[in-house]
């Protein structure tokens, strides 16, 4: 019997999963222990774990839909479905997880010249360069089209000066995507640029913020007179918030996936419950099985979403409902895992491992991509038409 394409597909990634998956990266573990981020100076937690990156990136599997010219495998939207299911068929740890794969890919893919793909997008791809995000400020959160951090225009380049806040990650960065004020004179949303900086340059310095965690993700990120060349705008000159406001239905998909479990937290709530059920109480166990399906309801109304995307039609002012969805139910799912856990789950280093930090690190969710009452916001007003 002839198979159809889609079919024809899944028998042939399932038999490269079979054949190429290292039996190490078969756990489906999505905790930051487990994550690998890529870039210059990452160190591989294992050697199972680089040959898995590599093996994916050399079949684009690291960025399935992105085209294969800019380092993906040029998936359809049905195939990503069917690469999604087989590899949670095997339980495969993701090979790369990447801001640049996340928010600014996309972001380049939409506003991105052809000669700027070309050349920031594969290194992304194969892990060998990482990105953090250079949005908020001291005095721009909510508020986000305030920023200050300014470009004066020297020529050939522009000279940046000011500082960011809440930087993931950016201490461990390669290159920042960045909104910068190019013109001061202009309202607020027209004289921001998108800018790329290497963080390398000179007069660019981060600082770690300590968390409650104990685990510092965030940083502080200052810029004196760093010379940014001209060609590392995306997109128009003093436009740059139409690809801030693009990039950040992005991110908060993004974050709204780790609520549908699509980072490896719905499989970890599961094996809880499979360990603990008998000594769950009636009322944990009902509430961890709320948790289960909610994750389910989220992860199809995600795939909705991306399917309207696919047709032309994206998520838009919807992603706020997705980030604040996904942001709750995390926070849910690890309040039971912390709950099932008992004393153990107290523990920094016990037999459950870092539950305890991964617990509280879920409460940044409500900040970052926007703080939930701004996410209920622009839900309550863009989405459901209420009055101001």
């Amino acid at each position: 019997m002839t198979l159809n394409p889609i079919d024809e597909f899944r028998a042939e990634l399932r038999a490269w999963l079979n054949e190429n998956c290292p039996e190490e990266m078969r756990d489906g573990l999505m905790s930051e222990e487990g994550i690998c981020w890529g870039g210059k100076d990452w160190v591989f937690t294992s050697e199972a774990q680089k040959i898995w990156l590599g093996r994916c990136a050399s079949k684009g599997y690291t960025v399935p839909t992105w085209p294969v010219e800019y380092g993906g495998a040029g998936l359809s939207r049905e195939q990503e479905k069917v690469f999604g299911e087989e590899m949670a068929l095997v339980n495969a740890r993701s090979p790369l997880e990447s801001f640049g794969i996340w928010m600014l890919g996309p972001a380049l893919l939409h506003f991105g010249s052809h000669e700027q793909k070309l050349q920031y997008l594969p290194p992304v791809a194969r892990g060998e360069v990482r990105w953090c995000q250079g949005y908020s400020e001291p005095g721009a959160g909510s508020d986000l089209a305030n920023v200050q951090t300014h470009g004066a225009d020297q020529g050939d380049h522009w000279l940046v000066n000011g500082q960011k806040i809440w930087t993931s990650y950016a201490d461990k960065a390669d290159w920042i995507f960045a909104l910068v004020r190019t013109d001061r004179d202009a309202p607020k949303h027209k004289g921001i640029s998108f800018l790329l900086m290497n963080m390398d340059d000179a007069g660019v310095e981060t600082r770690p913020i300590k968390m409650i965690s104990g685990i510092s993700p965030f940083c502080e990120t200052f810029f004196t007179d760093v010379k940014v060349p001209k060609e590392q705008i995306v997109g128009t000159e003093n436009r740059g918030w139409d690809v801030a406001k693009y990039l950040l239905t992005h991110e908060r998909e993004m974050i709204s996936g780790g609520g549908a479990g699509l980072s490896g937290g719905g499989r970890a709530l599961g094996a809880v419950i499979n360990d603990t059920m008998d000594e769950m109480g009636a009322t944990l166990r009902a509430d961890a099985m709320r948790c289960e399906v909610d994750t389910l309801a989220i992860g199809l109304t995600l795939e909705r979403y991306k399917d309207q995307s696919e047709a032309g039609q994206g998520a838009g002012d919807a992603s706020a409902m997705l980030k604040y969805m996904g942001t709750e139910l995390n926070k849910q799912r690890h309040e039971l895992m912390m709950t099932a856990g008992g004393s153990d789950a107290l523990e920094w280093d016990g037999p459950l491992g870092n539950r305890a930090g991964d617990w509280l690190r879920t409460k940044a969710n409500s900040i970052e991509g926007g703080t939930s009452e701004v996410m209920l916001s622009i839900v309550s007003r863009r989405v459901l038409g209420l009055p101001g």
